[in-house]
């Protein structure tokens, strides 16, 4: 294994007891760096592996929705786990705030006389807040790894990022020797002798309403089968064809992605072994994989260039704003020239001017917004190119960035199955703040930051039909 993939989070040694995994952000049992150097350090050290999840059912904002697909994607890990002699924990935090989250993974420790702590990188500031009070108070080692991005976050940047123009050299530097080949997680040697207590996972699931989405299934044999559909079905054409939200050329890996339920790693390297392309072809002389040169004709070549560049490029810099910017869910974290800008804006007369609940509710002015609120409140799921008009237009319709920023966020994260993600507070930041953008002509209301008009979708794609396929489906 890489070592460069670890953290020693503590100063303490690794202890005669077992070892424990706190699953937290990478709900899977292959191609899972946590869970392989948990079980490296079990082997090592002749002690039995445990892997503990803390269940947390309304986590930044999260509803019926996120917490059915969690439980049922937790579920799959469980019975893969046992195949493997590998026992697994469920810790349920009634709490409103995720409070207890921290102070019952210590206690779970300290019960199994834990040797030693292996967790997930998870740059969101509850998570972080979680592993400052772990760190403090456990009684044995502690570590963190970066299973979730191909390339550590400390390794591919020590700094925010301004734009991806500035982060991509960097992750290609390194992208090719971090490709390195997974070992496979196996029964488990040293024997845990104590009893596991049955989970119990009816009793998980939300009480008002289990909410499961009729596209999507939870787990990684789900999310595997949904790569290879997306390889054989829609990435040829995702180079020219991915924003036009009534096309089929968007992977639909986003939620897997979120929850851990798929490697990033894994899902480059399946691309590139089942297309038969190498990645310095698609790499070495682009200066930005996601745009085609004027007037060509996307090649396989292309498509697999674009689609690195989002899964790469872009996700892991959403990483790296969270990572390194303290204020990624607030206006403190826009640059300065947004900041400025947007503030002079502030009383700039809005034609129209709308409330969270009539946002909530669809009931704009504009049906085409309109129209993508439906796709999010139906689905949980809102096409990409989408994405970027509704954030855009609920700054245009509010008094404030700051209000808009908080809506965007409480919509989001609310009804998103990818929600309360580092994409998608870099892409509200984006839509709303110029995070990761330039400074553009001075316009009422976005002062420096972008515009997005109607006029722009009406020429990618049919926004009649789009409007009419949700509208329908949501009387």
């Amino acid at each position: 294994m890489i070592t460069e993939r670890i953290k020693k989070l503590n100063n303490h040694d690794i202890g005669d007891g077992p070892i424990v995994y706190w699953m937290n952000r990478d709900m899977r049992v292959h191609q899972n760096w946590s869970l392989l150097y948990a079980q490296e350090l079990a082997h090592k050290h002749k002690q039995p592996l445990i892997v503990v999840y803390n269940l947390l059912p309304g986590f930044l904002g999260g509803r019926n929705r996120q917490l059915t697909f969690k439980v049922r994607g937790l579920q799959e890990v469980s019975e893969i786990l046992s195949k493997k002699d590998i026992p697994f924990f469920i810790l349920h935090d009634t709490s409103s705030d995720g409070e207890q989250s921290s102070s019952m993974i210590v206690d779970f420790c300290t019960t199994q006389s834990a040797g030693a702590l292996v967790t997930d990188f998870f740059p969101l500031k509850l998570p972080r807040k979680w592993n400052e009070v772990v760190r403090k108070k456990i009684g044995c080692a502690f570590y963190g790894v970066d299973a979730h991005n191909i390339i550590p976050a400390w390794i591919t940047s020590d700094k925010k990022e301004y734009a991806a123009y500035t982060i991509r050299p960097k992750i290609h530097k390194h992208l090719l020797s971090f490709l390195d080949t997974f070992p496979n997680v196996v029964k488990q040697k040293k024997a845990y002798k104590k009893t596991v207590p049955k989970i119990a996972w009816n009793t998980l699931l939300p009480k008002e309403k289990i909410e499961e989405l009729d596209w999507i299934t939870a787990g990684e044999k789900a999310a595997k089968k949904q790569l290879e559909l997306f390889i054989e079905h829609g990435l040829h054409g995702y180079a020219d064809k991915r924003n036009d939200p009534l096309k089929n050329h968007q992977s639909d890996l986003s939620p897997y992605l979120h929850y851990g339920m798929i490697s990033s790693q894994y899902i480059v390297q399946t691309v590139l072994e089942k297309t038969s392309t190498k990645l310095q072809d698609v790499s070495s002389e682009q200066k930005n994989l996601a745009k085609l040169p004027d007037g060509k004709v996307p090649d396989l070549k292309d498509h697999v260039a674009a689609f690195i560049e989002e899964l790469v490029v872009r996700k892991e810099l959403s990483d790296n704003y969270c990572f390194y910017e303290e204020n990624y869910d607030n206006f403190s974290g826009f640059p300065d020239w947004a900041q400025k800008s947007l503030t002079y804006a502030k009383d700039d007369d809005r034609e129209y001017v709308y409330t969270k609940k009539q946002f909530e509710g669809a009931q704009t002015h504009d049906d085409l917004w309109n129209a993508a609120q439906q796709e999010m409140l139906q689905t949980g799921k809102m096409h990409g190119y989408m994405r970027m008009y509704w954030a855009k237009k609920i700054l245009e319709w509010t008094n404030t960035p700051e209000y808009a920023q908080e809506v965007a966020i409480y919509l989001n994260d609310r009804y998103e199955l990818d929600g309360r993600d580092p994409n998608g507070y870099a892409g509200i930041a984006w839509s709303i703040g110029g995070v990761h953008d330039r400074a553009w002509f001075t316009r009422d209301v976005f002062g420096k930051v972008r515009f997005m008009a109607r006029s722009g979708c009406e020429k990618k794609f049919d926004v009649r039909a789009y409007i009419e396929k949700w509208t329908e489906l949501s009387k």
